[in-house]
């Protein structure tokens, strides 16, 4: 069996920098004269139990294996969503245990969907924790899908490591430094948001914790409102143009600051994400028209915004889409599956693997018609043999049984059919709001049965950690082969 301290020695670090990032919130109490004892108590309980893991593995031997890197990926995230859930529980606020955790889970794995009733009313801190996670939550997933998730072969993430990694260690020899040119692109991104949020219209407060959430597209805000609070149109542009920034692979900024120009047009995800918006916005654009009759009821503005946010897994809301008929909301559960960029901040199935699939489909149906004919899948400039293609093939049919697992699981809660399937689409996707009364744009999780909530819990972190990471530490034949 090999030696585990390395990863529980990582898990010591992580812990004592979320409780170091609990600093902020206590600073926000001090300025908004909110000062309670819930981020200190939880800040001492992190550090606690950090500098005890940290301490106690020491000696570890710095080489990270591949059961490593499975165990790390699972258990990091649901330290931190444990961890974080510790200011939710001992806040004003009086949430459960079930209710905090499912709100920290919520914020790190940047899905955006809320208990919290009243936003308006919440404390800053908290409303500022809630920014930081899905922040947190966002560089993370970069990073993981950067160093980790190629290694591990999970679902065809090892494109990045053929396409990607393989370019960028010609420019940048260290992962170390790959992460922190990585970090700095996050950070400006995030800065540069918040000041034209500023300028446009947000206090001070309002735009550094929506350019948090805007950025790692996770949706979390101080309104119940969401972004229609602000009813602005230059508030809604921005937010579009800062999503879509994080929805497109971080990579591809680092091969432009490098002297690649033509790194975005070059980039097949981007091309295809970029006509899938521009399809989705024109479609439903021509249907609302059809359905009204004219233009004047129509918000071309609305409709770019929330495709912009469902599409990428964001979740902000500025009208009640629910309102626009049924064919809009079987399109938006579409959008919900597929998601962003691989490399991004976005979940969901991701648009490389959508474009394989539809390769492969095209492949098989050449080989139909010329059966002793050969035919290669090229994705860039990248052979796809079958292994690969298996992999793909194979994580997309687990990804639409565990979204049906999840249906039949939150509808024996007691759930609506509506409230079931899109509930389940959401956690999966980690896209945020769902559809219907119960948890649509004008609604929240708060009144989901504490079943329904752990299930949808389990739903966000596999979605986040592309499933086969996480299922794969159920198979006692793995851990055997090490």
């Amino acid at each position: 069996m090999s030696n585990y301290k390395t990863v529980f020695f990582t898990l010591g670090i992580l812990q004592i920098v979320l409780g170091l990032f609990m600093i902020f919130p206590i600073i926000i109490q001090f300025i908004f004269d909110e000062l309670d004892s819930s981020f200190i108590s939880a800040g001492i309980i992190c550090v606690i139990f950090g500098m005890l893991f940290f301490l106690s593995n020491l000696d570890h031997n710095k080489k990270l294996l591949l059961p490593h890197a499975f165990l790390l990926t699972a258990l990091s995230w649901v330290s931190i969503a444990i961890f974080g859930s510790l200011p939710f529980i001992f806040s004003s606020l009086e949430l459960s245990l079930t209710d905090s955790f499912f709100e920290s889970m919520s914020g790190i794995t940047t899905t955006g969907s809320t208990i919290i009733t009243n936003l308006n009313e919440a404390p800053r801190a908290i409303l500022f924790w809630r920014a930081i996670l899905q922040w947190l939550g966002g560089i993370g997933i970069i990073v993981m899908a950067i160093t980790l998730m190629p290694i591990m072969n999970v679902g065809g993430m090892q494109l990045l490591k053929i396409s990607e990694v393989h370019t960028g260690e010609k420019i940048l020899p260290k992962s170390k430094e790959i992460i922190i040119r990585l970090i700095i692109i996050y950070l400006f991104l995030t800065i540069t948001c918040a000041f034209f949020y500023k300028i446009f219209g947000m206090g001070y407060f309002d735009s550094l914790t929506h350019s948090m959430t805007t950025i790692a597209t996770g949706g979390f805000s101080n309104y119940n409102e969401s972004i229609g609070f602000f009813d602005s149109t230059l508030i809604e542009f921005t937010a579009s143009i800062f999503i879509i920034l994080g929805s497109i692979p971080f990579f591809t900024y680092i091969r432009f600051i490098h002297g690649d120009k033509k790194a975005f047009l070059s980039d097949a995800q981007i091309r295809t994400f970029i006509k899938i918006t521009i399809f989705s916005i024109l479609l439903l654009f021509i249907y609302l028209i059809l359905k009204k009759g004219s233009f004047v009821e129509i918000s071309f503005r609305s409709i770019f915004f929330n495709v912009v946010s469902i599409l990428t897994g964001t979740g902000y809301v500025t009208k009640d889409f629910d309102q626009w008929g049924n064919f809009p909301l079987i399109f938006f559960l579409i959008l919900m599956f597929i998601g962003g960029c691989a490399g991004s901040t976005t979940c969901g199935i991701k648009i490389f693997r959508v474009q394989l699939l539809y390769l492969f489909i095209v492949n098989q149906l050449k080989k139909v018609i010329y059966p002793r004919g050969v035919f290669v899948i090229k994705y860039g400039k990248n052979n796809i043999d079958d292994k690969f293609m298996a992999s793909i093939i194979s994580f997309i049919y687990l990804y639409i049984i565990i979204f049906f697992i999840l249906t039949s699981i939150l509808s024996l809660t007691g759930l609506d059919f509506i409230t079931s399937i899109s509930g389940a689409a959401t956690s999966i996707s980690n896209v945020g709001p769902g559809l219907g009364e119960i948890i649509g744009p004008n609604g929240n999780f708060s009144t989901l049965s504490d079943a329904s909530k752990w299930a949808l819990s389990a739903g966000m972190i596999l979605g986040r950690l592309e499933i086969f990471a996480i299922l794969v530490l159920f198979i006692p034949s793995f851990w055997r082969k090490f």
